[in-house]
């Protein structure tokens, strides 16, 4: 897990696609239920950390706090600090001991130890669950959406710190994809993080992405869409009927006001079906055109208004 200072911290949505699949993969590997079983997430009484605290009792306490949190009580996690060029490294071993070294800096910056153990102790999760996805970078995208998602993300936004001089941020997402994650979740579960938030820069990132994710859920052929989408979504069905080719959905090609999500797709036959992700979950839903009807992900049980 990486840190920044000054222009290393990049903002935006650059890794959407693969926080979206990473969140999908949840659902796949944990099933409905055992997502839903996260709805309260880490409180943040259980990982403070004051100056006054021991440096390493502190430490394996809130590490503990994490165990208990993602249900690994098997797993007995050693807090080391040493300097290192990385934020955090965790050994991934068969267990039940797992060492995590934590950067010196930390020794000086208790408030976000918290955060950093997030992030290490959901590798030893999805270690456990041999959920992963393939190459470094993506594999790192997926524990990051994973910690926030099922409910300890929120200490990595809240580790994020800007000003005109210089900037902090831990993970591998960036702010606004943080912010996106958790708005997902908030959600799904009615929980709102930002109450939280130390940090004025992580609740600014959190608002950043609320918008894209709510965005996913006001696209056709969901009924929640505004006027002008289903305006469009009617004129390419209309096209798509009468064997015509129909042009890419709002948000592919030029540059989209928020970041794309696949949209939906006709698909020719008898009848004519459409396809569209999953507000959700975002796994891809298949329908016929037949106009309004309730449609059931068949991933994650959301029942979705469509008016198709």
């Amino acid at each position: 897990m990486g840190t920044g200072t000054g222009s290393d911290v990049v903002h935006g949505f650059p890794h959407i696609e693969t926080v979206r699949s990473a969140i999908t993969a949840l659902y796949q590997r944990l099933s409905p239920d055992t997502v839903h079983s996260f709805a309260a997430s880490v409180p943040p009484a259980e990982v403070a950390f004051a100056d006054a605290d021991d440096l390493h009792l502190g430490a394996q306490r809130v590490a503990r706090a994490m165990v208990q949190h993602l249900r690994l009580p098997e797993a007995r996690i050693i807090v080391s600090f040493r300097d290192m060029h990385h934020a955090a490294n965790v050994e991934l071993t068969a267990g039940p001991e797992y060492f995590v070294e934590l950067n010196s800096r930390f020794r000086d910056h208790r408030e976000d130890i918290g955060a950093a153990l997030a992030h290490e102790v959901m590798h030893i999760y999805l270690h456990r669950l041999d959920l992963s996805f393939p190459g470094t970078r993506d594999n790192e995208i997926l524990t990051d959406t994973a910690a926030a998602y099922l409910g300890a993300g929120w200490l990595l936004l809240d580790a994020f710190r800007e000003d005109a001089v210089t900037s902090q941020k831990l993970g591998y997402l960036t702010p606004e994809e943080f912010g996106y994650v958790l708005a997902k979740r908030a959600r799904v579960f009615g929980e709102d993080p930002s109450p939280w938030f130390t940090s004025p820069q992580a609740y600014t990132a959190y608002t950043a992405g609320r918008a894209p994710a709510r965005h996913d859920e006001e696209q056709p052929p969901l009924t929640a869409g505004g006027w002008a989408g289903r305006l469009r979504y009617a004129r390419e069905r209309r096209a798509a009927q009468g064997g015509r080719p129909v042009p890419p959905p709002h948000g592919h090609g030029g540059r989209a006001a928020h970041p794309p999500g696949g949209g939906y797709r006709f698909e020719g036959g008898s009848p004519l079906r459409v396809t569209f992700p999953c507000p959700t979950c975002l796994q891809r839903i298949r329908v016929p055109v037949r106009g309004r009807m309730r449609a059931r992900c068949g991933l994650c049980r959301t029942v979705l208004d469509c008016d198709t």
